[in-house]
């Protein structure tokens, strides 16, 4: 466990107390009811098991790579999430495949990929045949199956049907491709545009519409904005929080977690956080969300990890996706890009919200701006020295 996620999450020590969230739920922000967020797995929140995307009688696995001290599933204290939207369409199955891979545990990563990779094949098991055929149980299939957005296995079994014809079709499959070290600079930029392109359709595909809506809502209606985020995810944050100040929204991106916090605090009901973070354990990203939920502002997490700590304290959730990390090419890259489409679709559709302000916002700041980029060209002899 990183030093920033001990200290945001000691071991042993309970996520936030129940006595604020108990506050947070029974009193909403002024203005608004509280807005219970649908995870980013798909899972059905009520009833209690189903949080977890467990059945009556089958124990609950525990994701791979998931810090000590930190559940995998939602804490108890946690409010209840509203019920998930129906079933995903089958086009989006590959891409919440890949979004969610992550987090699963191995044995749920079997299953995910073997339906992933050969739909039609596996449309045609049963589900002690998945099961058998992926060296797993026939619990983990339905758990998979659960996490994937579907309520059972015969659910996914059609939407595999589905998945086969539209590729039996013609339609082309989604390839990863991997770098090589000595591959020619043409290659590199084949392989770069083609991973981007997966990547911005598996965002758009497993994108959550309701809950993008209701966080353009939250943003369009909020005093102030806070915007966490740290390393790349800072860059993402910046570009939100300067696309918002251009139409008249008054928002801020905060790198540094020391001011990040003490910005926090100041948050109350009527104001919005957002963080940015594709872990979604990033303790310098955490704390301040934490602060900011418990001071009664609406929360917003951008994240590509099913279930994370961040998500603990958002209201509204926006699963991105990924390309597959290589050594040539960190999850930093893919994630960047995943991101950045989830930031337009907030800007623009805030932007649609407060178009009477908005729009003389953007013409004003477009005029404060026009003479700086219409410096004229130097005339004369460039020489060695002078660039």
């Amino acid at each position: 466990m990183s030093q920033n996620l001990k200290e945001t999450f000691p071991e042993g020590a309970p996520t936030p107390s129940t006595a604020a969230r108990a506050d947070r739920a029974a009193a909403p922000a002024p203005g608004r009811e509280r807005s219970a967020h649908t995870s980013p797995t798909g899972e059905q929140a009520p009833p209690a098991q189903a949080e977890t995307g467990v059945q009556t009688g089958v124990p609950a696995e525990v994701p791979a790579g998931v810090p000590a001290g930190v559940p995998a599933g939602v804490p108890a204290e946690v409010p209840v999430r509203a019920p998930v939207p129906p079933a995903p369409p089958a086009q989006a199955l590959r891409a919440r495949v890949r979004s969610l891979a992550p987090s699963m545990t191995r044995s749920m990563q079997a299953v995910a990929e073997a339906v992933a990779s050969d739909p039609a094949a596996c449309s045609r098991l049963t589900v002690s045949a998945l099961a058998a055929h992926t060296g797993t149980s026939e619990a983990t299939v339905v758990r998979t199956a659960r996490l994937l957005g579907y309520p059972g296995y015969r659910d996914l079994r059609l939407a595999l049907a589905a998945l086969a014809a539209q590729q039996e079709s013609g339609a082309a499959p989604a390839v990863t491709v991997d770098i090589a070290v000595d591959d020619p600079i043409a290659a590199v930029v084949a392989k770069l545009a083609q991973e981007e392109a997966q990547t911005l359709a598996d965002t758009a595909a497993g994108l959550d519409l309701t809950q993008l809506s209701a966080a353009v809502t939250a943003l369009a209606g909020a005093r102030r904005i806070d915007i966490y985020g740290i390393g790349a995810s800072g860059l993402v944050a910046q570009d939100l929080a300067q696309k918002l100040l251009r139409i008249g929204l008054i928002a801020h991106a905060h790198g540094d977690p020391h001011l990040a916090v003490t910005n926090a605090v100041q948050l109350r009901p009527g104001d919005a956080a957002v963080a940015i973070t594709h872990s979604g354990s990033t303790g310098d990203v955490i704390e301040p969300l934490r602060t900011a939920f418990e001071r009664g502002a609406a929360t917003i997490a951008l994240t590509g990890r099913a279930n994370a700590p961040v998500t603990h304290y958002a209201d509204h959730v926006l699963a991105t996706s990924a390309a597959r990390e290589t050594q040539l090419r960190p999850a930093a890259m893919s994630s960047r890009t995943s991101q950045l489409l989830v930031v337009d679709c907030l800007f623009v559709g805030v932007a649609q919200r407060t178009y009477e302000t908005a729009a003389p916002a953007l013409t004003a700041s477009y005029e404060a701006l026009a003479h700086r980029h219409h410096t004229p060209v130097p005339t004369g002899k460039r020489t060695g020295t002078t660039r």
